[in-house]
């Protein structure tokens, strides 16, 4: 899968990932491969992700939007 997140100022990651955690506003949800298609508000907590290659990213935000779709993760995220 491929994870994209972006902030209002630049790319904060962009590669290629086996999993990822996102703290959506209705509850926390995790994403793996061949996902169903979702558009979803984000809110304060931790995203997370694991890259092929077994190393694990992990950030604050404050909010956001993300669209999963087609094995394609895009995170737009604020604070």
């Amino acid at each position: 899968m491929t994870l994209k997140i972006i902030s209002s100022e630049c790319v904060l990651f962009d590669g290629e990932v086996t999993v990822v955690h996102l703290p959506g506003t209705m509850g926390g949800f995790t994403v793996l491969k061949h996902h169903a298609s979702i558009i979803s508000t984000l809110g304060k907590g931790t995203l997370s992700y694991t890259t092929e290659a077994g190393e694990e990213g992990r950030m604050e935000i404050q909010g956001g939007i993300a669209d999963v779709d087609n094995d394609v993760i895009q995170v737009c995220i604020y604070g």
